[in-house]
């Protein structure tokens, strides 16, 4: 078998598995090219029963040495998943659309989801996504992860039970969470154009918490800013400084509606483009705002093109 039919056949079944476990869109296209360079070197013979366990593990393995890395060296402020665009791609469909799954793809594929999986450790957190997302056996993730079946039980336990706080709430982009997000966010900008600070933190829960990403690249929050009347000045501030004359559009963003912004100009240390997502209550009120701004985040997102002045 050649090694583009290699690739077209698992290639994306594969950044699929890589972005779910590094959470980073930049990073699952390294793992890829990486674990393909890989095949490039072996001499196996074909068929597909050889290659995609060989391709799965090898992409595995060294996403977990990367998680593992990163967790040595840190990271500067908030850290947030990087965002994808889920509107036309049906969702990396890697799982196969598996009934037997306990997280259905684009659950998996969501911001509380990857965040919640920053609570595992590198291995739990492969564990979890072999068993429950891509519903492998405790045998064919123990050879995988040169783990044994009893082993894996155990780890998988464990990540399990760091998971519990999600599992609590679950969050499933259903059609119906997708409508009240979208309202919110469509909400969230009238006001922030506007600057209505009280329609504002009227959107706004109690409890709600803001945070930023910008990777040591820009300025932003380095930890998480909680409070409705904090939250609401901030973004007030924000966009009193940065949204005239910028372009926004509202797009699918791992299975729910955000705010894709191309800002007009930025200064030093500003970033030039953003994703503003955010989680909304039973009641329709937003509970999290997550910006994403680090460049490295934004690999996977086309950006509205800027218009050029009329000669």
């Amino acid at each position: 078998m050649l090694l583009e039919d290699i690739f077209r056949t698992h290639g994306r079944m594969l950044w699929g598995l890589c972005y779910r476990l590094t959470g980073c869109a930049a990073d699952a296209d390294d793992l890829v090219q990486e674990t393909f360079v890989r095949a490039a070197e072996r001499q196996c013979p074909p068929g597909d029963v050889v290659w995609r366990p060989w391709l799965v593990r090898v992409a595995v393995n060294l996403g977990i040495d990367l998680l593992r890395r990163r967790k040595r060296c840190g990271y500067e402020g908030a850290w947030l998943p990087s965002p994808i665009e889920t509107d036309t791609d049906a969702a990396l469909d890697d799982a196969g659309g598996n009934p037997a799954v306990r997280y259905e793809r684009l659950e998996s594929l969501s911001f509380a989801f990857l965040l919640a999986l920053e609570a595992l450790t590198p291995k739990q957190r492969a564990v979890l996504l072999l068993r429950d997302v891509l519903d492998y056996s405790a045998g064919e993730t123990g050879a995988v992860l040169d783990m044994s079946e009893e082993n894996v039980r155990i780890t998988h336990h464990r990540a399990r039970r760091a998971m519990r706080a999600y599992d609590h709430e679950r969050c499933r982009p259903t059609a119906a969470l997708r409508e009240s997000t979208q309202a919110a966010l469509q909400q969230l900008l009238r006001c922030l154009l506007n600057q209505d600070a009280l329609g504002l933190e009227a959107l706004l829960a109690d409890s709600v918490r803001t945070m930023a990403d910008g990777g040591g690249e820009y300025t932003a929050l380095h930890a998480p800013l909680a409070g409705r009347a904090k939250v609401a000045l901030l973004h007030l501030r924000v966009a009193r400084r940065r949204a005239a004359g910028s372009q926004i559009e509202l797009r699918s963003i791992n299975g729910l509606p955000a705010l894709v912004i191309r800002y007009a100009s930025a200064e030093r240390r500003q970033a030039p483009r953003a994703v503003l997502r955010c989680d909304v209550a039973a009641d329709g009120r937003i509970v999290a705002l997550h910006t994403v701004l680090a460049s490295r985040k934004l690999t996977a997102i086309r950006f509205p093109v800027r218009e050029r002045p009329s000669p």
